[in-house]
């Protein structure tokens, strides 16, 4: 049965419904979570929300607004503010909020808005709930009122599932969030219209940590500062954080950082654990509070609508974090890798560039993705991609190619650190590009350091008198002689000359 017939059936069952004049004109507050007196800040974005979102913005049109941004930012907490400020000023504005996680939970909001109306026939097991709504709140007698339409993040439930049943009223307006830019194009929503919500600023970020704290749990400015800088300013680690200081009373602001610095398996953990919060979505395996597992659902969207995109996030998750080149990636077609890169913005894991050639990828997705591919066995498979495509594109280090290296070379020093990443003599020729590199800079201590690990893997595997072996050893001699270390340096250089000689 078409949508068209489906609409047609509902129309008629609406007109036989008997005229109930305190039903259909009555005024609806349907939200699942009571006002948060936790939410802190976010005025600009709420005055521009409360410009646009009542149905009388727009008598003309049924006005449709999206709030867009990373997992974790707040875009639900935003909603949820909006709708309350909505009933207060507009008390003659019914206001319906429908999960869009998955289809069962929009059906089920649906149901429920369908109860609210009376209308015939919501309960029996054959209807199109879905219709119904639909159908009831394109009428006129069902006054003015607000859909909310929470986490509409799946471009495929959009396409397949939901887009034809949402309603159409002048009296009417429909405000989505997303994590997911796309799904606001896709639902031909004015770029006017789309507000994409950052990171809290300090003041706003400061003031939510401090919540549920006691004072002598704060600490001094300074371990605050570096906390919140740490977090991101995201508003979801922060209330994570908050919320596991408030149930461990001895854990301080400065603790708490402590454990986030001492290494990233746990600050992982510190991610992933789990908190109570009133104003979040309980129960449902696709939206639960920890920072980590909002991302990983994310992760899960991305894998499934775009592989290409996957494969880019697990690899950039071991480059630097600022300046990535688009040149350092994997070749592919363009338009499959500007589809790549435009669902990872769209996301918000990564910020492309004013220029289109390098983006920056956000620290904390990044440290979650290396998470991801640790649990899911892909961490060997992955580093040895990125330290191949390394090997590839790495120039050896002149002055006439310096504007190539000298943007390769964060990225390269990113993958050295990675534990176990380039261990082999196969692979030595990124540690001499990158050593190299750094002595051409007059940074000779870090040249140093990667020259003797060069001459470790080469003379372990070639021998001391291979030629790559005693190339090695000359190039540790001259920047030890550059930082004044000649004694070593010429107890390098006189080995080199004894096993040339012989």
């Amino acid at each position: 049965m078409t949508s068209e017939l489906k609409s047609a059936m509902a129309w008629t069952n609406l007109q036989q419904m008997p005229p109930v004049d305190s039903v259909t004109l009555a005024h609806h507050f349907m939200v699942p979570f009571g006002r948060n007196d936790d939410f802190v800040g976010r005025n600009a974005i709420l005055e521009q929300l409360l410009e646009k979102i009542p149905p009388s913005a727009n008598n003309d049109d049924c006005q449709r607004t999206a709030i867009e941004g990373l997992g974790g930012i707040g875009k639900t907490q935003i909603a949820l503010e909006a709708a309350y400020q909505i009933r207060n000023r507009f008390p003659d504005c019914s206001v319906f909020w429908v999960p869009a996680i998955d289809l069962t939970s929009f059906e089920n909001a649906y149901r429920e808005i369908g109860r609210l109306l009376q209308l015939p026939g919501i309960d029996n097991e054959t209807a199109d709930v879905k219709v119904l709504v639909k159908t009831a709140l394109g009428q006129k007698n069902a006054g003015n009122w607000l859909l909310i339409v929470d986490n509409i993040d799946d471009m495929e439930l959009l396409r397949v599932y939901l887009a034809d049943y949402l309603p159409f009223s002048r009296q009417g307006s429909i405000l989505f969030t997303t994590r997911n830019r796309q799904v606001a194009v896709q639902l031909d929503i004015p770029q006017e219209n789309i507000i994409t919500v950052q990171e809290m600023d300090n003041a706003e970020a400061t003031k939510l940590l401090r919540k549920g704290l006691k004072e002598s749990q704060i600490g001094d400015a300074e371990s605050m500062k570096h906390l919140l800088r740490f977090l991101a300013n995201l508003p979801l680690a922060i209330k994570q954080a908050s919320a596991y200081m408030a149930s461990n009373r001895n854990v301080t602001v400065p603790k708490y950082l402590e454990f986030c610095r001492s290494s990233n398996v746990d600050l992982i953990n510190l991610l992933s654990k789990q908190f109570e919060d009133r104003h979040r979505y309980k129960g449902h395996a696709r939206n639960q509070n920890p920072v980590a597992t909002t991302w990983l659902i994310s992760f899960e969207h991305i894998s499934r609508n775009n592989p290409q995109a996957a494969d880019y996030l697990k690899f950039i998750c071991f480059l630097a974090e600022k300046d990535i080149p688009l040149s350092l990636l994997p070749v592919t077609s363009k338009m499959q890798m500007e589809e790549a890169i435009g669902l990872l913005n769209a996301y918000a894991f990564i910020t492309e560039h004013d220029t289109p050639d390098a983006f920056d990828i956000h620290r904390l997705i990044r440290l979650v993705t290396r998470s991801w591919l640790q649990k899911k066995g892909e961490w060997e498979k992955w580093t040895t991609k990125v330290v191949q495509q390394l090997i590839k594109e790495y120039p050896f280090p002149r002055h006439k190619n310096r504007e190539i290296w000298t943007k390769y070379l964060p990225h390269g020093q990113a993958v050295l650190e990675v534990d176990g990443a380039v261990n082999t003599e196969r692979n030595s020729s990124l540690l001499y590009n990158i050593a190299e590199s750094y002595s051409i800079l007059g940074k000779y201590d870090n040249a140093e350091l990667l020259y003797r690990q060069t001459l470790e893997l080469k003379e372990g595997v070639l021998g001391l008198e291979h030629p790559s072996t005693l190339a090695s050893m000359n190039n540790l001699a001259f920047v030890l002689g550059r930082q004044g270390k000649y004694e070593e340096a010429e107890t390098i250089l006189a080995s080199q000359r004894t096993i040339t000689s012989d």
